[in-house]
């Protein structure tokens, strides 16, 4: 089973003022929010003289209505620019130097983070260099207008692998009605016409203290990030909750199955099935059931990939639970040959079918997926840049309580749980199935759906 890590309960009470007490966690986590809202988060680590310095936003696809599909990550590219303390990009990459830092960021479906890592003693300045980051841009017309090509750029990229198409055309389906809200990259001519209004609003509507959490990992002491953080980020003044002036609708259950086709040169067969699976904050437990059960699918010594992968009928397969809030896809993805393709469609729904018998897979694989996902936990948590962002997206998605209790509650799991989530979101469920196949096999293989190009 996991090795156990310290379980430290010790509870701190500070006397500057913190709107709640701080307290240590799990996996040397502190914890604590100041007044104005920002939750404040101190991971320490000493193994190595450096710190890393994030701030999660809850902002993301999720967010966005149609007119601002794919500004959240144009917005992500233009967090490291010109702000009111340095007040061109000359100045911003000249302090980076100074400080020794190494940044980076990343746009989700449900959470922007920005991060940088830098030497211990440093971390004061790099709080205050994150601050006028977050908090001052002045979203300078030229750097905008570079960074839109630049995101421009991204997409054209991903245009050229016939993958996209697929992933796009499937998602569409699966997401009818809000698709701009799981949307990552976002649309073209929205990007290209983006201006300083939209990113205005979407500062003054995402990027409050309340809506944000700060977390600092590695080589610090948290009584001080604390102190800091206080000092620095206090100020910051407290907006609206984004959530209730702009709730974010529920995507609509598939009501039925769809299969489009996308055609494109390519020699192979692709098949993406996307069905909707649980919503963290509905239903918690399905998602830790999500996880393990992923997890022995994808093992090579699984009937499932025992059947369609080493009998020949595909030469890939993958499938997957993520965990999201509004709405976490199941996705199988499977490749395999025109020759093939009817049987291996066959075998993967024939499989589907068998997932709840009582020998579809053994107690020692239920317990082998359930001790394996606790170890890959405890390996994230040695690197502290990455366990800074593990933390970070799980704050945003389902809370910091949620992955406190993480591997509890995956060693619970259950060949019932299992089974109730198979049966509710897989089994009997609708799904949108994808086909990325040349023209010539399409008409070879008589498939009729909706069809892009």
């Amino acid at each position: 089973m996991m090795k156990q890590h310290p379980r430290r309960i010790l509870i701190a009470l500070f006397c500057w003022g913190f709107a709640t007490g701080a307290f240590a966690q799990k996996y040397n986590i502190f914890h604590t929010k100041l007044e104005n809202g920002l939750e404040v988060i101190a991971i320490e680590n000493s193994i190595v003289p450096l710190a890393t310095i994030e701030i999660a936003v809850r902002n993301g696809a999720f967010t966005e209505p149609p007119e601002y599909d794919g500004l959240s990550h144009l917005y992500e590219h233009m967090f490291f620019k010109a702000n009111a303390r340095y007040p061109d990009q000359e100045s911003f990459l000249s302090r980076t130097g100074e400080l020794g830092i190494a940044w980076n960021a990343q746009t989700r479906e449900e959470v922007v983070n920005y991060y940088f890592t830098l030497p211990k003693d440093k971390v004061r300045d790099g709080l205050e260099f994150m601050s006028d980051a977050i908090r001052t841009p002045l979203f300078l017309e030229e750097e905008l207008a570079r960074e839109a090509a630049v995101v421009i750029g991204e997409y054209d990229r991903q245009e050229s692998n016939p993958i996209f198409h697929l992933l796009t055309a499937v998602n569409k389906k699966a997401w009818h009605e809000y698709y701009s809200r799981k949307n990552v990259i976002g649309d073209r001519q929205v990007i290209a016409t983006a201006d300083r209004e939209k990113m205005r609003t979407i500062q003054q509507r995402y990027y409050v203290p309340n809506n944000a959490a700060l977390l600092v990992a590695g080589d610090v002491q948290h009584e001080k990030v604390f102190k800091w953080a206080k000092k620095i980020f206090g100020s910051w003044r407290r907006g609206e909750d984004p959530f209730v002036n702009h709730p974010v609708p529920d995507h609509p259950p598939l009501t039925q199955s769809e299969l489009v086709i996308v055609e494109k040169p390519v020699n192979a067969v692709t098949i993406e099935i996307v069905m909707h699976g649980p919503s963290v904050s509905k239903d918690p437990q399905a998602t830790y059931a999500a996880d393990v059960f992923s997890y022995i699918l994808r093992q090579p010594n699984s009937n499932f990939h025992q059947s369609l992968v080493d009998s020949g009928l595909l030469t890939e397969l993958g499938f997957s639970y993520y965990t999201l809030d509004k709405t976490g896809p199941i996705t199988f993805l499977a490749q395999t040959s025109a020759e093939k393709y009817h049987a291996a469609v066959l075998a993967i729904f024939a499989q589907i079918e068998k997932f709840t018998e009582a020998d579809y897979y053994t107690d020692q694989q239920l317990e082998n997926a359930k001790h394996q996902l606790a170890i890959n936990e405890t390996y994230d948590q040695e690197r502290p840049s990455n366990f800074a962002h593990t933390v970070g997206f799980w704050w945003s998605v389902a809370g910091l309580d949620y992955y406190l209790s993480y591997v509890d509650n995956l060693r619970r799991v259950t060949r019932e749980e299992i089974n109730a989530y198979v049966r509710r979101y897989i089994q009997n469920a609708p799904y949108v199935m994808g086909v990325l196949v040349s023209p010539e096999d399409r008409k070879k293989l008589g498939l009729e759906g909706s069809r892009r190009q």
